[in-house]
């Protein structure tokens, strides 16, 4: 596995867990709290198609599991502009340079997490017209580095109150994207890269027990408390990735 020192791989692993702690609350977010981190440890065409594999099974796991009250309707409304928007962002991961990926993630990671952090206006109902938006840069940055799921979140979350039905859709989404993205990420031969499916064997413990616990807290602790912390952390992982990508030139 990369001849990686094992701190290395317990900090691997402490980062895949905790974002899988924050899915199994929100159904959301595991890419953008890992990736950002990750990628100091290994390059992004790698760290991304791993974290994928990751996602497939959280979202077998969630979205199957609550498909009854999934809302079909507005998962078929951004399903168009997400596939063009994936699309695009395939191109872009494959062809663009490492440090204008770096650039773009932290730039996107800090400005999420920053929003997320300091914005308490009430939520008010979006009209459909911002599926077209919401899906096309979603589905870029799905593809790009699996960290859409915000994106079409915020609009979803807009359309949808009941926070079970957000939860689920949400989940059912993410993993219809994952499977899309898979075949996207095999055609395009992501996945021969060496030791890739080593390195998501070794963490797969990690992401389930983190998937695990933060199923069982879903219930008991209020999701914007835990995600106030995970936001600050995510500034600082934002930060640190437009240092990196600086000092690349």
């Amino acid at each position: 596995m990369m001849d990686l020192p094992w701190p290395t791989l317990v900090f691997a692993a402490a980062v895949v867990a905790l974002a899988y702690l924050v899915y199994g609350l929100t159904g959301f977010g595991a890419s953008i709290i890992a990736i950002p981190f990750l990628a100091h440890i290994f390059p992004l065409r790698f760290a991304v198609p791993m974290m994928l594999l990751f996602d497939i099974g959280a979202g077998l796991l969630l979205g199957l599991r609550h498909r009854r009250i999934v809302d079909w309707r507005e998962l078929l409304r951004l399903s168009p502009w997400l596939l063009i928007g994936m699309s695009f962002g395939l191109s872009l991961l494959v062809q663009a340079g490492e440090r204008l990926l770096l650039m773009l993630l932290g730039g996107f990671v800090l400005t999420y997490a920053s929003w997320s952090l300091l914005v308490r206006a009430a939520v008010r109902p979006a009209s459909t017209g911002w599926s077209v938006p919401a899906g096309l840069v979603g589905g870029a940055f799905t593809s790009m580095f699996g960290t859409g799921g915000p994106i079409y979140t915020i609009y979803l979350a807009r359309r949808l109150p009941d926070k079970g039905v957000l939860r689920a859709s949400i989940s059912l989404l993410i993993l219809c994207t994952g499977l899309v993205r898979l075949v996207m990420f095999t055609g395009s031969g992501l996945y021969q890269q060496p030791n890739l499916l080593s390195a998501a064997l070794m963490l797969m413990p990690a992401a389930f027990l983190g998937f695990v616990a933060g199923s069982r807290l879903y219930a008991r602790l209020p999701p914007h408390r835990a995600l106030q912390a995970v936001w600050a952390l995510l500034i600082l992982g934002g930060v640190s990735l437009l240092v990196r990508s600086y000092l690349m030139g």
